[in-house]
């Protein structure tokens, strides 16, 4: 098997290398840093692992590296909750994402030997906010500035059809992972003895250990059988305080100083909903795909977790 990986240098997307070339497949990593990912896979450890440099927006001869690829993988996109959100970064997350989709399509299309897949990355904040709704896959999406960030990334993805290619959509929750993401955000307060629960703490946290979407994402490039949407997150969501209880059980640490609503507002505006609101979001079409979790309830994920730090 021969993937190329755009993102193949973010949170996710290393991890996915490493597994991918432990199970003996060869990667193209798409990356506008070249030498950022040749540090993360020197040819002496990672062997049958290629850097391309590419411009995600245009395209380019980094199209060429598409044609005999068995899969595609797209995870690119700019951070979401990294950045305050002015009009033009809530651009950039629009655009990095949309315009670097099709021009993955367009490489799939024309390529002479064409990848059988494309595992596009969307996320659950498809579905809009709720603390009261349950949503899965069939449900409808949500009306905010995410959910129409979301839609307008998967319709991106949808065109690679036309071409034959197989589509699996994998939308992520919260990837729990120890270096990085949104819980890498968290546990310095936790370890300097100030944890606590974010805003009201009652906001749903759809989370999903990083190994099982690593998983996941190997799984969709190599069954024929996964075609379509799928959540990827844990079959328990949880609530924000529950979270951050059991963080704070599993680090030994206190977990009851909360951080106020107008904190996280005043550092990231609109950008603040990412963490203040949530969805309660199950993997209905995961399960009855058959994916078995290693990390079903959140306790022993973030045991791992941290044991792994």
């Amino acid at each position: 098997m021969k993937v190329a990986i755009a993102g193949g240098t973010g949170f996710v997307g290393q991890q996915l290398v490493r597994q991918l070339t432990q199970d003996g497949a060869s990667v193209v990593v798409l990356t506008r840093n070249q030498q950022k990912g040749k540090r993360q896979f020197p040819a002496s450890a990672f062997p049958t692992v290629e850097v391309i440099a590419y411009e995600p927006r245009q395209s380019g001869p980094w199209q060429e590296s598409i044609s005999g690829c068995t899969g595609v993988v797209n995870l690119a996109g700019a951070p979401i909750a990294d950045h305050r959100w002015t009009a033009e970064y809530k651009q950039e997350i629009l655009e990095s994402r949309t315009q670097t989709t099709e021009k993955l399509v367009e490489a799939i299309a024309a390529a002479p030997d064409k990848p059988q897949v494309l595992v596009n990355a969307s996320a659950v904040g498809y579905y809009g906010t709720s603390e009261t709704a349950v949503f899965d896959e069939t449900s409808a999406p949500g009306d905010d500035y995410l959910a129409q960030v979301c839609q307008a990334w998967e319709a991106a993805a949808k065109e690679v059809t036309a071409a034959g290619t197989r589509l699996v959509i994998a939308r992520f929750g919260i990837v729990l992972g120890p270096d990085g993401g949104a819980l890498g955000k968290m546990l310095t307060p936790f370890q300097l003895f100030a944890g606590g629960p974010i805003g009201s703490g009652k906001q749903w946290v759809s989370w999903v250990h990083r190994q099982d979407v690593v998983r996941f994402l190997s799984e969709a490039l190599s069954n024929p059988d996964l075609s379509g949407v799928y959540n990827a997150t844990a079959p328990n969501p949880v609530r924000m305080q529950t979270l951050c209880h059991v963080l704070g059980e599993v680090m030994s640490r206190p977990s009851w100083l909360p951080v106020p609503e107008f904190a996280l507002e005043l550092l990231l505006g609109e950008g603040a909903m990412v963490v203040l609101d949530g969805q309660q979001v199950l993997p209905k079409q995961t399960l009855a795909a058959g994916f078995d979790y290693r990390f079903e309830t959140l306790k022993p994920a973030l045991e791992d977790v941290l044991a792994r730090q």
